[in-house]
């Protein structure tokens, strides 16, 4: 079973940082594309970073030049540094892996369960 597990949420004021990891456990052949993605209070869930397997890199306008996205293919881990953050990036982050698992599915997409982001003013 596969399991996306973020850690590195927490409190911060406004012009912090923090960052972000994802570790994708469990039994796969292979993982494609990893993103960040957020949702805020009565919003919808959107894409902050994305990453694939080759390093090739999106951002949301929102978060171009504050933060960054990066993967360890070792460790299956990926990451999002977060600088210059302001009170409206608070948000549950979530982290959603695009995986290949050996019961013949194919390619599908897992999500872990999100850590919150708070930015004070």
């Amino acid at each position: 079973q596969v399991q996306l597990v973020e850690s590195g949420g927490g409190l911060v004021q406004a012009g912090g940082s923090l960052r972000l990891s994802c570790a994708a456990s469990g039994t796969f052949i292979h993982i494609g594309a990893m993103g960040w993605y957020r949702q805020a209070p009565g919003e919808q869930r959107e894409l902050v970073a994305r990453i694939t397997s080759g390093g090739s890199i999106n951002y949301a306008d929102s978060v171009k030049g504050r933060f960054t996205i990066s993967r360890d293919n070792v460790e299956n881990t990926v990451y999002l540094q977060m600088n210059s953050l302001k009170p409206e990036d608070t948000a549950v982050y979530y982290c959603k892996g695009v995986l290949v698992t050996p019961t013949g599915l194919g390619a599908m997409d897992y999500w872990g369960k999100g850590t919150l982001v708070t930015v004070s003013s």
